[in-house]
């Protein structure tokens, strides 16, 4: 105690050193943080699955594509449509960073068709057709190619495409600005609609910052309302809010000291960080309060002391283990997820430490809070709720006990409805304009987004082969069958159009031509006869590798799950050829992201566990109790994921973080609660008035806590992403299943184990 009274001499020193910290983190943030939408930089590029992803990317010069869908609602074969359409794609192509052929439009595809001296490859038009004969051929030309057809010109001939493929240095917030700009000038009488991974990616770091400039000050708002209700002083308020504050800069600083980005879900660190960090101060508060109404005419220096002496070492439990619960998701190969719980983890000690330091030594320096603002009613009078709460549950155990197994039945049930879902489209609302573009270009083409199968045979000119390619054939009529997919393209279908039009394009001849001589045949004259790169993109120079590309409706992982397990079925038989398959592409990615979050999410959350439970064993030194203060957190997962499946809420990148927050934040509750219950039992040696006193006084502080966090989280609903009021919502619930789990299984736990009550000692059992 005299060393404590010793130490708050130094307050001013103390918050000298957290002002020049914080300094110095304030001026890393203004000159280095950054925000990062390149979704592939949310994913580990040396896992195998990208390594080989970016093999093939690069050997077929796989790029994220921009889709430009150019909409006629009287038809787009009229001259101003069609100059329309010429004009964009030249000034497509001459952007910066974009090579020509790597813009596809009805102005720039080729048109394979048959000749008098074989075959040819020619242009759908050079000058914009202007009589109506031009205009009806140019028509009989693109209906008659299957590869045009449906793929840039929409079935109902009122919709054209242009794609325009990127590399990832090429976009740029400019390069973002200048096709939104493209396509507000091309406006009328065609509306024009954007879409594409870029233009998500693009959006996601506009809409981002918005998002959390206007979340962070609403959040703060809301704590600055409970805390003034539940605390009653302005002092105790405003030293809270600094706390939390502070914690948040820190957090931000080391991040843009280290280079770290900002991604979509760090975002959420201010919210966790203030919704989180007020529990110290409560809890500080709190003994304060009961000290000073025991104690009125108490000093200051003793009063303070008395508080740190008594709250010191759960306030430094809690913010351990709430760390260990964030710092677990270091186990996540997912980049957003391990920095988010890294740099949040950082936050919650920065914040144990203000509420150690800043809150005692701003009290020395401002003074204690009014007495008359700790005066009350007497303790049997002012909280019966929770003064007999310890009375209602004893008596009802088998209930309490019934009703747990009974939530955890219906949780156990619903995690069995779980589904991950990796899709960056998820992040907006359904009501959007990107997702309303993206939905019309799906409901009019074959999807914006893609799975690449890469076939790697054992041997030269493989797929030249009759029998190779049929089977490649007979892969995509199955992809295609199903409702997710929208088209497929590949070698095969150059081969197929070849012999179609080398047949008087008679609709018999749109196959796979039985002689590999004839196959060997048409790609020479196809060499000759038209742009042998455009081959680049579904075959190597020596026939030995294609690229199947699969156009999905959807990006989100349970689309792309169903067709790679389509492709797995025909394992066997091209293996049977000496033929290998694999994945690469965004999809494929998007696919690997989503596994990898559920082996994070659940190694994450059993390590977070284990931790947990051995810090609480050797902090009370006693295994059993640290199997009973895992019993909320528990239960409070089972609740969480259980939710979610009966929901159909889908574990993403942000719903992943919730087990950990669950953890994190819901042991807090444990522990504060079997310490001041350990120390009243030692004090009274009866079980009854310990049960009943551990409610009252500890009991009310938790139920501050989790009003204030609950309150916190709900802000998120506001949020303008999905993910985000989901996390909201979710994590609001696991606290108050915390909260509840606390003050009812787990105190009856504690109470019928006896376990700081030798026999003969309490009055009652």
């Amino acid at each position: 105690m005299k060393n404590i009274k010793k130490i708050l001499d130094y307050s001013w020193i103390a918050i000298l050193i957290i002002v020049v910290i914080t300094g110095i983190f304030i001026f890393a943030m203004k000159s280095n943080i950054r925000m990062e939408t390149d979704l592939d930089k949310y994913m580990p590029q040396k896992h195998p699955a990208f390594v080989y992803s970016n093999q093939a990317e690069e050997l077929f010069e796989i790029k994220d594509g921009i889709i430009i869908a150019i909409e006629n609602s009287e038809g787009i074969y009229n001259e101003g449509t069609l100059q329309k359409v010429k004009d964009l794609t030249k000034e497509i192509q001459n952007m910066e960073g974009i090579e020509k052929n790597d813009v596809t439009s009805l102005y720039t595809a080729d048109n394979i068709v048959g000749s008098d001296f074989g075959m040819e490859v020619n242009s759908f038009y050079k000058r914009v057709p202007t009589s109506e004969s031009k205009l009806e051929k140019l028509r009989d030309d693109v209906r008659a190619n299957d590869m045009v057809y449906g793929r840039i010109v929409s079935l109902n001939e009122k919709v054209t495409i242009i794609r325009a493929e990127i590399s990832d240095t090429t976009f740029t917030d400019d390069f973002y600005n200048q096709i939104l700009n493209f396509a507000d000038e091309y406006e009328g009488p065609e509306t024009l609609y954007v879409a594409g991974s870029p233009i998500i990616e693009g959006t996601l770091g506009r809409l981002m910052p918005k998002d959390m400039q206007k979340m962070a000050p609403l959040v703060i708002i809301v704590i600055i309302l409970v805390l003034l209700i539940i605390l009653r002083s302005i002092k105790a308020t405003v030293l809270n809010l600094l706390v939390v504050l502070l914690s948040t800069i820190w957090a931000f600083g080391l991040m843009s000291l280290l280079n770290i980005p900002v991604y979509s879900v760090s975002t959420m660190i201010p919210i966790m960080l203030i919704a989180i960090g007020v529990a110290y101060g409560i809890h500080l508060f709190s003994h304060l309060e009961l000290y000073l109404q025991k104690n009125p005419d108490s000093d200051k220096r003793t009063a303070i002391a008395d508080t740190l002496k008594h709250m010191w070492k759960p306030v430094l439990m809690t913010a351990v283990t709430t760390a260990v619960g964030f710092t677990s998701l270091i186990t996540s190969e997912v980049y957003p997820v391990k920095y988010f719980g890294l740099f949040t983890a950082f936050g919650v000690m920065s914040a144990m430490i203000f509420a150690l330091v800043l809150i005692p030594a701003g009290l020395m320096i401002i003074g204690l809070p009014k007495p008359k603002q700790f005066v009350r009613k007497k303790a049997a009078d002012k909280d019966k709720v929770s003064f007999g709460l310890d009375t209602w549950i004893i008596k009802r155990k088998y209930l309490t006990i019934i009703l747990s197994i009974v939530v955890i039945g219906v949780s156990l049930f619903g995690m069995s409805k779980v589904w991950i879902n990796s899709s960056f489209l998820a992040n907006f609302q359904k009501d959007s304009a990107i997702v309303i573009t993206d939905r019309f270009i799906n409901n009019n083409f074959a999807g914006t987004s893609s799975l690449n199968i890469v076939l790697e045979a054992d041997e030269v000119d493989k797929f030249k082969d009759s029998t190779t390619l049929k089977l490649v054939d007979d892969l995509q009529n199955e992809l295609e069958s199903l409702e997710m997919v929208g088209d497929s393209f590949s070698l095969a279908d150059f081969i197929k159009r070849m012999n179609k039009v080398m047949n008087e394009d008679k609709d018999e001849f749109n196959s796979i031509p039985d002689s590999q001589e004839m196959i060997a045949q048409y790609l020479l004259l196809y060499e000759m006869s038209g742009d042998p790169e455009n081959l680049t993109s579904v075959v190597d120079y020596e026939y030995q590798t294609i690229n199947i590309t699969a156009q999905m409706k959807s990006d989100d992982t349970k689309t792309i799950k169903g067709a790679i397990a389509v492709v797995e079925d025909f394992r066997d038989r091209f293996n049977d050829l000496g033929i290998d398959i694999n994945f690469a592409g965004t999809g494929y990615r998007g696919y690997v992201f989503g596994g990898l979050i559920l082996d994070g999410q659940i190694s994450s959350l059993i390590l977070s566990i284990l931790i947990v439970i051995i810090l609480i064993t050797i902090m009370f030194k006693n295994f059993i109790i640290g199997l009973i203060a895992s019993v909320p957190i528990l239960v409070t997962t089972l609740v969480n994921f259980g939710t979610m499946g009966l929901l159909n809420i889908p574990l993403g990148p942000t719903t992943a973080l919730i087990s950990s927050i669950a953890v994190g934040i819901g042991i807090d509750y444990a522990i504060h609660f079997i310490d001041r219950y350990k120390e009243y039992a030692a004090e009274t040696g009866d079980k009854q008035k310990t049960a009943k006193m551990t409610m009252y006084n500890t009991g009310r502080a938790i139920l501050f806590n989790a009003v204030v966090v609950i309150s916190g989280f709900l802000v998120l609903l506001f949020s303008i992403f999905p993910p985000n009021r989901q996390l909201g919502a979710l994590v609001s619930l696991n606290m108050f299943s915390s909260f509840v789990g606390t003050l009812t299984i787990m105190f009856l736990l504690l109470y019928l184990s006896n376990i700081y009550f030798k026999k003969g000692r309490s009055s009652t059992s």
